[in-house]
């Protein structure tokens, strides 16, 4: 009977030594003491990994600091984000550059949990502004996966999102939007979009300023207009306890 107590400890001992990290989001690595930037598993469902950028180093700013999750990102035009609705649905991109997390992890970070969003923003001559929100989440694939943000904070960039509060997700070969065109088809993106966007981060990367085509890059309207594409966009959440 001892015997069988002590085997039975030993397992016991075994299986929870063997038990695998399933860190939620980025939060969950920072807190565990990691503090480089770079590319980490996480598990917005609980059970499958998901490739994510992790960004834990700060700018000075207390509210900055690490454990931000990117769930969007644009640096120099080589992914192409003109895709239909399955990749914005599962994810795509390379995530040591260009890359979308998906909405379906989205929707599965923010289910339980409640996050702030950041946007930083960086045009082709070096300066910098963001727009920063205290309430970001994405609700289920059967409501479209509808945005919810709030509690904006200007951080140079002005307020282009908000717009977009309470709207579905619109792909070129799903059309969501408020408008009786197609935004997405129109505008060469995808996006949260109304009739159509006061910002478009999923549009053609452009290079900067290109008036050719009215809006159909990756701008943020408030900051530099409709026809400024930036450098850089960066969307990530943190989550807020």
């Amino acid at each position: 009977m001892v015997f069988l107590v002590i085997l039975l400890l030993v397992f016991l001992m075994t299986e929870c030594s063997q038990a695998v990290y399933t860190p939620a989001d980025c939060s969950d690595i920072y807190n565990s003491g990691e503090t480089v930037s770079g590319i980490y598993s996480i598990y917005p469902a609980g059970d499958v990994p998901v490739s994510v950028y992790c960004q834990m180093i700060s700018d000075g700013n207390d509210a900055d600091r690490g454990g931000w999750t990117v769930i969007q990102r644009r640096m120099d035009g080589s992914v192409n984000f003109y895709r239909p609705w399955d990749p914005y649905k599962t994810g795509f991109g390379n995530i040591e550059s260009e890359y979308w997390l998906g909405l379906e992890n989205m929707y599965q970070l923010t289910l339980t949990r409640y996050y702030m969003l950041r946007v930083d923003l960086e045009d082709f001559q070096g300066n910098k502004a963001f727009a920063q929100y205290s309430f970001f989440s994405v609700g289920p694939e059967a409501d479209g996966y509808l945005l919810s943000v709030s509690g904006f904070t200007d951080g140079g960039a002005g307020d282009s999102l908000s717009v977009h509060n309470g709207l579905m997700f619109s792909t070129f070969d799903k059309d969501q939007d408020l408008s009786l065109d197609n935004c997405a088809k129109t505008y060469l993106g995808a996006f949260w979009y109304q009739s159509c966007h006061f910002t478009n981060p999923n549009g053609w990367y452009l290079w900067g300023e290109d008036p050719t085509y009215e809006a159909i890059g990756n701008v943020w309207a408030t900051w530099k207009g409709n026809n400024v594409g930036m450098k850089s966009i960066t969307m990530r959440i943190k989550r807020v306890s």
